[in-house]
């Protein structure tokens, strides 16, 4: 376990003790972007920031979006999981970390096809069509995460250069990601669908924000956890990837800086950094 899961886990322990919930035998889920710890025995799920501050230093705010849009869509029926009822699910600020609470779901080790990720997207848009989109400028999210990278990112890796360029393309890009705004995952790639007894469920809303649908269906089309163009195709009325062309440059753009962001922490990640600053930025 790293120091910063360590940290998190006692962090998520003592929130949990005082909301009466007990964890004997907490186990580390995810230790990335966030720590992700199931608070065991009892049927909670805690999401620690650790690396998201890189970039978003007030983590309450995306993490209070993702409670927010989770509990109206699972209020709704639709296949999230869902906000913790045994803690309240936050987010919380202790010690200098921002966490929130979830509810414990069995996961299954099925991995989806194109198809069930595609039915599973367009069930999920569907819902999010009924409910408030997060408060915001459209994009916010991935534009203020790169906003921030530009300004600061020869702190992780990139060099001035490639800041100067990035912050040409943004600015160039930001009036073709127009369109209709509705409220979207924000990060739906096949990594955050989950097989469960239950049936597929979408985690991870952290990256939650209003804007095009576009932007979603890009996440899915650059997936390399499997073949990103089948599933988009399984999508009614799928876009072709010229009309997707802005949102996957910014998505690819956007994946460029979090990955640099992680191999600060995680050497492991450093050649692909690297290779994907040089792609995105020269």
């Amino acid at each position: 376990m790293s120091a910063a899961a360590a940290v998190a886990v006692a962090v998520a322990r003592t929130v949990a003790a005082e909301a009466g919930v007990a964890s004997t035998g907490p186990r580390v889920l995810s230790d990335g972007i966030n720590v992700v710890v199931h608070l065991a025995p009892a049927p909670v799920v805690a999401r620690v920031a650790t690396l998201t501050t890189e970039l978003r230093p007030d983590a309450a705010v995306p993490l209070g979006r993702e409670v927010a849009l989770a509990g109206q869509l699972a209020a709704a029926g639709a296949a999230v999981v869902p906000p913790s009822d045994l803690v309240p699910p936050g987010p919380h600020v202790r010690d200098g970390r921002v966490l929130s609470f979830w509810r414990h779901v069995e996961v299954r080790p099925e991995r989806p096809g194109p198809v069930d990720v595609a039915r599973a997207l367009t069930e999920l848009h569907a819902a999010l069509a009924q409910v408030a989109p997060p408060a915001g400028e459209p994009l916010d999210r991935p534009l203020l995460d790169l906003a921030t990278f530009a300004a600061g990112g020869t702190r992780w890796g990139a060099s001035p250069a490639q800041c100067h360029r990035l912050r040409a393309r943004l600015d160039a890009l930001r009036p073709r990601l127009a369109g209709p705004a509705t409220a979207l995952h924000g990060d739906a790639h096949p990594g955050n669908l989950l097989a469960t007894p239950d049936g597929w469920r979408w985690t991870d809303l952290e990256d939650a924000c209003a804007g095009p649908r576009q932007w979603d269906l890009a996440c899915l089309r650059l997936t390399s956890r499997l073949d990103g163009r089948a599933a988009l195709d399984a999508v009614p009325g799928a876009p072709s990837d010229a009309d997707l062309a802005p949102w996957l440059e910014l998505r690819r753009m956007h994946a460029a800086a979090w990955t640099a962001v992680l191999a600060t922490a995680r050497p492991a990640y450093a050649a692909a950094a690297r290779e994907r600053l040089t792609a995105e930025f020269g």
